[in-house]
């Protein structure tokens, strides 16, 4: 055996027990990635924005009750250049997915997105309409769904928990970072246009597929 091998020490690893005693007695140990994404979590600031019934609950959630300052998220930005948190509360047409669409696109990085209800995530009760998008994952991506119709501002703040937590669960670096620290996603999306049954392109085949649904033979 080298000397260099002999010589040579494990790493040293620490508890999270032992880190929570070091922090109770002043020293800090920390990453960069840890700060990172401790100060993205903890900041996420949502826009103003609503579409229908699932926007009142989302207010209520701002409100002295329920309190949504406590998780760092009392800011709601009037402008879509200032917040990066989209939460899509209410039914989505399809007169109305292109702004929606734009105003993610003019979100800036790192940015995230809440399907918040029933209509959001799928239609909801309007799902058979013609005039209504069957989901807002077509077109953007979507981060967190809180399911309900309409959701009470508690399963809101429980939804910007489960954010918070994946947002602290990211990389930095390597092929598990977010969107935006990575050459091969694309951050902004297509806008659809008016076409003369439906919008064009329908969907975002980046974001959303069509599930393939295989049929077994009846015998």
């Amino acid at each position: 055996m080298s000397d260099a091998a002999q010589n040579s020490s494990p790493p040293v690893t620490i508890t999270d027990e032992e880190r929570a005693e070091l922090r109770r007695q002043g020293i800090l140990l920390t990453s960069l990635q840890e700060l990172y994404t401790w100060g993205c979590s903890n900041s996420v600031w949502p826009l103003n924005f609503g579409l229908a019934c699932c926007a009142i609950e989302m207010i209520a959630a701002s409100m002295a009750r329920f309190d949504i300052a406590r998780f760092g998220s009392e800011v709601f930005r009037p402008s879509p250049r200032q917040a990066d948190l989209l939460i899509v509360s209410g039914t989505v047409t399809k007169k109305m997915a292109p702004q929606v669409i734009r105003l993610w696109n003019q979100m800036p990085e790192p940015k995230y997105c809440i399907a918040m209800g029933a209509c959001a995530i799928s239609g909801g009760p309007f799902k058979q309409g013609y005039n209504v998008l069957k989901g807002i994952d077509r077109f953007i991506p979507v981060d967190i769904y809180i399911p309900g119709c309409p959701p009470r501002p508690e399963a809101l703040l429980h939804g910007l928990l489960e954010l918070q937590k994946k947002i602290k669960g990211f990389k930095i670096s390597g092929p598990n970072a977010p969107r935006h620290l990575r050459d091969d996603q694309e951050c902004n999306c297509p806008v659809p246009e008016f076409g003369e049954h439906d919008l064009q392109p329908p969907q975002n085949p980046k974001v959303w597929t069509a599930p393939t649904i295989v049929r077994s033979e009846k015998a």
